[in-house]
Order: structure tokens, then C-alpha cells, then sequence
């Protein structure tokens, strides 16, 4: 009995310090170890009465981390790119007393406007230690796009994963005590030459679209400041003493004829056969001579009569011209000097730039979308590869068709686009304007008139001059036009001409600055006088 005793005894010791040793092995990190199935055979012999002391743990299991690298990683990459410099000093382990001073001056001094990072690959150096690869790209103001690669060094604090912050996490240039600096050079530009080969004019209003017109350029260089190394600069100037296709004595005669033009205004005059420009004097700004979008008001109307000339009607074909014209169940429509001139021929109905005319006929001739089509496929009115800019949309309603016919509606056109217009009724084929010898690879290809339809347009735009809304702007004898006034919600209008006469076409508009035929027609005249 005594002996059986002792063996129970002996059997509940080694069952404590089997406990004890389990609850050490199951730690995190740890191997887990499986009890002695010759242990638990011993317990089992015990005696029922024979009490067996609860077991207790040598020692207490750590707790796990509060996160993973990654999503420390994760967390301090989003506050980075969102510039949440208080959050990221929350995951940074000891940040410097200047961390945030650090990263702010960085960006202002390099003049950086955004910035993107994209986590690479994590690696796990220790069960404490782990690194994050990443790409970053940020904006640079004046330089564009700087690509970079670093490391962001990850360390276990306490428990919880934080960022080992160093310079080079910035930048991997930032090692070893190095800088960085955005240096600034005042460079002579090499100047655009006219195609002669001459400087150009004084104040050729011309700046936007050549280079060297203002004497210096700013050239920028991001670099090493101790080692020199530049890590990215500014494009290379262009060769020294390019040649355009601007033609010395038209860019003066257009820059000169718009002095004293107070509202903002451009000139374009393109080579009626090569399509090359060979004036642009802006004062809108932005290139908007080129690229800018305007309703083209009755400026439209030449490829209104196109597409009407091409359903069969001719210039002398009789039309009506009322005071007003309702389209049938929609709206009515308001000629602008509110006379009702009655029946006339097409070619004084579009001297007259009635509006009520061609409102009716492309209601009665054009509704299965020929304006439209006309508009895209044979003046360029679509998106395309090229220096102009100009398009129109289907319409949705008879009110619609009937807008777009005078240039109103989603009609919209820049100078370059209208004074392309002119030069297709001059030579019979509309081409894409150019400021290159030859046209660029991707140059939409030129697109034929019927000879019968420019002629006729040749027909109705000399009347413009010679008996319509452009008689009396002085303009010299052989020149070819049409007026446009184009409404603006809650503004003036716009003013046009566009025309062409001997080699040259061309488009004169006048933001906001009312009646085409009395603001822009004798900017017209005083350009082809001073040729």
C-alpha cells in the first residue's frame, strides 16, 4: 500500500514539471513539444483519492505584436503621400527633433508638387528587423517627373513594428551627410529664325508659339550638392537658329494690326497651298490662337453652304430670308438686323449672313446629320493629331441642328481651325495647318472639295466683301470672307473674319468684342493692307 502511495506521488511531480515545461515551449516563436504518453500512463494508475495539485506555469507567454511590418510599412507610405507629417512621426521609432522640419523643407526647396510610392518587397531580416523596398515618384515644378528608389528600414519597439528613420528614407542620395539642390541657370535661348532667316519683328506677339522671342531662359538641374551629380535638369534647348515657317513681313503686318486692340484677339494666316503658318499674333494667351475653343458664329455658315451646296443647290438657287423662322413644333430662330428681305439667291442670303436662312435649309436639307458629317470629314471638326483644335457634336434636337448651322450650339472652332476653313475654299482641299517643312507622320491627310462646291464658296465669299457685311471695312480689292458674330451667355459677342486672298488665308478673332463685320473685318483690312 505504502508503496503504491509513493508512486502516485512520484507520478503527480513529474506531471507539474511536464506542465511547466510545455507552458515554456509554447511561447510565440517557439517549438511546441507534445506531453510523455509514459507520463500520462503513471497518472493514470493513481488512486481516486489520492489529490493531484493543479499544475502552474513556470512563466507568463509574451504578448504578440501590436501589427505586422507591412501594415507599418502600409500606414507610414500613405501618410507620406498625404503629407500627414504628424502621423508619420507616430509610427517613426526616436524621430530627430527636425523630422518634420526635414520633410518640409524638402519639398519646398526641390519644388516638389506631389508624390507616389509603390511598396516593392518586403524583407524579414529577424524576428525584430525587416525592410521594405519601394519605388517613389514625385513632381518636380519646371522639371517633371524624378523616379527614385529607397528603403524604408522597419524595427520591433516594444511590441509594435516602427519605422528606423534615416535621411536616405527621403532619398537615397541624402546618405553620408549629402544634399540636395535645385539649381537655377539664366541661359541665352537660342532664337527662332523666320523662314528667310531673319529675326523676327519687335513685339511680335508671337512668344507662345517659337522659342528665343525673350532673350533668356530658365534652366533648371536637380543635383548632388557635395558631389555634383545631376539627377535630373531640363530638356535641352532647341538647336540654335531654327527656322519657321513664319514669314517675317506677315508676322509684322498681323502683330501690327492688332495695336490697340483692347480686348484680347489673334491673327493666323496659314499658305493657302502648303498649309504652313506663316503669321500668329495672339493676345489671348495660352496658345489659344491654336488650341483654344470659341463658337465660330456665322464664321460657320462656309461650311453650312458646303453642305448645302452639296444636296444640290447652287449660289444663285432662290431662297427665303424672313425676320424670323420657327423650325416646325420647335424654336424660332431671329435674324440679326430683323428685316425680312424676302426671297433672294443663296450667295446674298449668305452676304447677308441671314440667319433664318440657313437655319430653314439645314432643317429642310441636313437632318440626317450631312452638316455634322460635312463639318468632320471635309473642314477637320473632330478629334485629330495637329495644330488646330475644332469639333461638333450630333445633335439632339431640331433646336440643336439649327444652332449648329450658325455656329452656335456644340460648334466650336479655334483661329487656326477657321483660317484652315478659308484655305480649303481656296485651293479646292482642306489640309491640316503645319509650322514644319513637311507635314508630321501622324498629319491628318488632305481631303478634297468637290471643285463645284468650293467654287460656289469662292462665289458667296467675294459678295461678303464686295456687297455684304464686310463692304465697308476697307478690306483690298480680291479678297474673299465672312463675318461672324458669335452669342456668348451672360457676354459680348465674339468677333470673326476668316478669308483669304492670293497665297495666304486667314482668321481674325476678337474675344468678346462684338459685330464681326464692324470689329474684326477692318483688323482684317488694316493686316492685308500693311502686306
Amino acid at each position: 500500500m505504502r508503496r503504491r502511495w509513493l508512486i502516485a506521488l512520484i507520478a503527480s511531480t513529474v506531471a507539474i514539471i511536464a506542465f511547466g515545461v510545455y507552458g515554456v515551449t509554447t511561447s510565440p516563436g517557439a517549438v511546441v513539444a507534445a506531453p510523455s504518453p509514459t507520463i500520462s500512463a503513471e497518472v493514470a494508475e493513481a488512486p481516486a483519492s489520492t489529490p493531484v495539485p493543479a499544475p502552474t506555469p513556470t512563466s507568463a507567454p509574451s504578448s504578440p505584436p501590436q501589427e505586422s511590418p507591412e501594415l507599418t510599412a502600409t500606414r507610414y507610405f500613405a501618410a507620406w503621400q498625404a503629407h500627414d507629417i504628424s502621423s508619420m512621426t507616430g509610427l517613426v521609432a526616436d524621430p530627430p527633433a527636425d523630422f518634420a522640419e526635414r520633410h518640409r523643407s524638402f519639398d519646398a526647396d526641390l519644388r516638389v508638387s506631389s508624390l507616389s510610392l509603390t511598396p516593392v518587397r518586403l524583407r524579414r531580416q529577424s524576428e525584430e528587423a525587416a525592410e521594405m523596398s519601394f519605388q517613389g515618384v514625385r513632381e518636380v515644378a519646371g522639371l517633371g517627373r524624378w523616379t527614385f528608389s529607397s528603403v524604408l528600414h522597419l524595427g520591433l519597439r516594444a511590441g509594435a513594428w516602427k519605422v528606423l528613420w534615416t535621411p536616405e528614407t527621403l532619398h537615397p542620395s541624402l546618405k553620408d551627410g549629402e544634399s540636395l539642390r535645385l539649381k537655377e541657370a539664366q541661359v541665352r535661348r537660342p532664337a527662332t529664325l523666320t523662314r528667310e532667316g531673319l529675326l523676327f519683328p519687335r513685339d511680335s506677339r508671337a512668344g507662345d508659339y517659337v522659342t528665343g522671342l525673350g532673350g533668356t531662359a530658365v534652366v533648371l538641374s536637380l543635383e548632388e550638392t557635395n558631389s555634383g551629380r545631376v539627377l535630373l535638369a531640363s530638356p535641352p534647348l532647341p538647336p540654335i537658329k531654327t527656322r519657321s515657317t513664319i514669314s517675317r513681313s506677315v508676322q509684322a503686318a498681323a502683330a501690327r494690326a492688332l495695336d490697340g486692340t483692347e480686348r484680347p484677339a489673334a491673327i493666323v494666316a496659314v499658305d493657302v497651298q502648303s498649309g504652313q503658318v506663316r503669321a500668329v499674333a495672339d493676345t489671348l494667351g495660352g496658345r489659344r490662337a491654336f488650341n483654344g475653343l470659341y463658337p465660330p458664329g456665322s464664321g460657320f455658315k462656309v461650311v453650312t453652304a458646303a453642305a448645302l451646296l452639296r444636296t444640290g443647290l447652287s449660289p444663285e438657287s432662290p431662297v427665303a430670308c424672313p425676320a424670323t423662322y420657327t423650325i416646325p413644333n420647335a424654336r424660332t430662330f431671329t435674324d440679326s438686323d430683323g428685316t425680312d428681305h424676302g426671297t433672294v439667291s443663296l450667295t446674298t442670303a449668305f452676304a447677308l449672313s441671314c440667319n433664318t436662312t440657313f437655319v430653314q435649309q439645314t432643317y429642310e436639307r441636313l437632318r440626317d446629320d450631312r452638316l455634322r458629317a460635312e463639318a468632320a470629314d471635309r473642314f477637320g471638326f473632330r478629334e485629330k493629331p495637329g495644330l488646330s483644335s475644332c469639333r461638333i457634336r450630333p445633335y439632339g434636337s431640331p433646336d440643336e441642328l439649327g444652332s449648329d448651322s450658325i455656329g452656335q450650339n456644340s460648334a466650336q472652332a479655334s483661329p487656326l481651325c477657321m483660317a484652315e476653313v478659308a484655305a480649303a475654299v481656296a485651293s479646292g482641299v482642306w489640309r491640316p495647318a503645319i509650322m514644319t517643312a513637311e507635314p508630321p507622320a501622324d498629319s491628318p491627310p488632305p481631303v478634297p472639295l468637290d471643285e463645284g462646291v468650293a467654287g460656289g464658296l469662292r462665289t458667296m465669299m467675294s459678295a461678303v466683301v464686295t456687297q455684304g457685311t464686310a463692304a465697308q471695312a476697307g478690306l483690298p480689292p480680291e479678297t474673299f470672307g465672312k463675318t461672324g458674330t458669335a452669342e456668348v451667355a451672360g457676354a459680348e459677342d465674339h468677333a470673326w473674319f476668316i478669308g483669304y486672298r492670293g497665297s495666304l488665308a486667314f482668321a481674325v478673332f476678337v474675344q468678346n468684342g462684338g459685330a464681326g463685320g464692324k470689329v474684326a473685318a477692318p483688323i482684317a483690312a488694316r493686316f492685308l493692307n500693311a502686306l
